[in-house]
């Protein structure tokens, strides 16, 4: 019997070009030969856009679904030039907010309760950047955002009776034995750049990461697979608990 997983989020999840492939890496692991697996993953996604999509999941009735949003909140929190971007790309109503982002959230696990999973989990976030203690202001807005975003998943998983999968705590347990750049800015074009040498250069991730000087991700936002890897291990225990 297949039991069906849906993924919902954003480009960690949708695990295009030279982001990391987690649905790929869960879906070749002999322990998953059971699952089947649905990537509801769009690029640039923030969680007021992952509410309109849920409707698409529940249509797949799913067993369960796995829910990672919210890195896309942050920074167009922190970055305008990110917000006034995603205000027409993702069209907007308002500029994102801890409050704004905590509503949405709430909204997805409650229809997703409502219309169609057994089980839910909520990961939280992988910091963007890796220095932890950074003395930069972008860095520190960062650090302190993403704490708190976590905060405010592992607060929702709870009342809503949600799994909550730490992955914010595991990476930054990672970053903080081992820290290394502060993203200090958000440019588009180095993006781009990464792309073409994933796609025409065919560099891997990790061959991106390095020469960008990251060692967990591949331009400071994406995951590498070394950081994919942790996320990756967080979900098997998840995918194994459903089975039991």
């Amino acid at each position: 019997m297949t039991y069906t997983v849906a993924l919902l989020g954003s480009s960690s999840i949708a695990g295009k070009g030279q982001a990391f492939d987690l649905i790929s890496e869960l879906a070749k692991r002999p322990a998953n030969a059971g699952f089947r697996f649905l990537n509801f993953g769009v690029g640039g996604d923030l969680a007021y856009n992952a509410l309109q999509r849920v409707p698409s999941v529940v249509a797949e009735r799913p067993d369960s679904v796995v829910l990672m949003i919210g890195g896309n909140d942050i920074l167009a929190s922190v970055f305008y030039n990110v917000w006034r971007i995603f205000r027409k790309t993702k069209h907007l109503p308002r500029r994102p907010s801890p409050e704004w982002f905590s509503e949405n959230l709430r909204a997805i696990v409650q229809n997703l309760k409502s219309n169609s999973a057994q089980k839910i989990a909520i990961v939280s976030l992988p910091q963007v950047g890796e220095d932890p203690s950074s003395s930069d202001a972008a860095q520190r807005q960062l650090n302190a955002l993403y704490e708190e975003y976590a905060s405010i998943i592992k607060q929702i998983a709870t009342e809503e009776r949600a799994v909550y999968v730490p992955f914010y705590e595991t990476f930054h347990k990672a970053i903080e034995a081992s820290p290394g750049r502060a993203f200090t800015s958000f440019r588009f074009l180095p993006f781009y750049r990464d792309t073409l040498r994933f796609f025409i250069l065919q560099q891997t991730s990790e061959k991106i990461g390095e020469a960008n000087g990251w060692k967990f991700h591949v331009d400071g936002i994406h995951l590498n697979r070394r950081g994919g890897l942790m996320l990756a291990d967080l979900l098997q225990e998840f995918l194994s608990s459903t089975s039991r």
